[in-house]
């Protein structure tokens, strides 16, 4: 026997008698770490036919910014910050800021839109604790967001009011030593 699932999307008539609403997830490790499993979760959705949005705060090098997303799939957009190079201090100069903000900004405005069901917020805690994102702003994007959207938040030492909000917190951490 073969079953066939509808799953929601943007164009969906798809009535369900109750609500879903959307949850917080954190994952979080003490170093940096590159979280190959929420990757893999939103390609995975993405695939089943719902759109997801990955953004990348802290990565360069590619010259890609909001405007040029990659689009894998019908359903996936990856954005990544204008920049030329990764950011690893809170030290940047007044364009490297700028392209940030902007970015931000952009994230902020589509979620808001209910143009995509799953946003990955990769590095998201480094970019609050280098001071370039202000903590209060997140926590109000987060309680305002479209009620069906699922946020994944995702790098090292997750500010303890993110972890507070969130519905499911997985740490990562190492069993042994290379």
């Amino acid at each position: 026997m073969v079953a066939q699932l509808e799953t929601p999307s943007i164009n969906s008539t798809l009535s369900l008698p109750y609500s879903v609403a959307g949850l917080v997830q954190v994952f979080t490790s003490s170093h940096r770490n590159f979280f190959t499993s929420v990757i893999s979760q939103a390609l995975r959705i993405a695939g089943q036919g719902t759109p997801v949005l990955i953004v990348q705060f802290l990565k360069g090098g590619i010259h890609q910014g909001h405007n040029k997303p990659i689009q894998m799939g019908q359903n996936l957009d990856w954005i990544r910050c204008d920049l030329p190079r990764c950011i690893d201090t809170p030290h940047l100069e007044e364009t490297e800021n700028q392209a940030l903000q902007q970015l931000w900004q952009y994230t902020q405005q589509v979620v808001s839109e209910g143009k995509y069901s799953l946003v990955v917020l990769d590095e998201l805690s480094l970019a609050i604790n280098f001071g370039l994102i202000p903590e209060a702003e997140v926590l109000e994007f987060l309680a305002n967001r479209p009620p069906h959207v699922d946020i994944i938040l995702t790098g090292p030492e997750m500010p303890k009011s993110l972890l507070d909000v969130a519905d499911q917190i997985t740490e990562i951490r190492r069993s042994h030593q290379p």
